[in-house]
């Protein structure tokens, strides 16, 4: 019997900081959006160009609260979970499309940023040793 699976892993930076809500029962709901891309090659000797794929991210419960404290606009991220393609239509009409990512994991990547650096230091002090830090 064959089975379904819906599951995507994304690289890319994240495209605004994220931002964090709670549902009327209490469950924290984060959303940001990630910036994916990639480079274009064309066989008949055009130069390469750039596109970039943006991907809507939802993470829920203990994910979403990490996601909004250590994220932000610009980190480099990995992210795991299931795609949707949300549509609607705007008020004038057109029809709109985004893909979405509800993410049930969240990996951190590339160097640490300043910022997070100094928020670690205001945790833990600022005489911290970066093995200290938990990021």
């Amino acid at each position: 019997m064959a089975r379904s699976l819906n599951k995507a892993f994304i690289i890319g930076n994240v495209g605004r900081d994220p931002e964090m809500r709670y549902t009327p029962q209490g469950s924290a709901v984060t959303t940001f959006s990630v910036a994916v891309n990639r480079t274009l090659f064309s066989r008949d000797g055009e130069a390469p160009r750039d596109e970039t794929e943006w991907f809507r991210v939802t993470t829920w419960g203990k994910l979403a609260e990490t996601c909004n404290q250590y994220l932000a606009k610009g980190q480099q991220v990995c992210i795991e979970g299931s795609v949707h393609l949300n549509s609607w239509e705007g008020n004038d009409g057109q029809k709109h499309a985004a893909l979405a990512l509800t993410a049930t994991d969240m990996l951190m990547l590339g160097s640490k940023r300043r910022e997070d650096t100094e928020r670690a230091e205001d945790d833990f002090g600022s005489d911290a040793e970066p093995d200290d830090i938990p990021f």
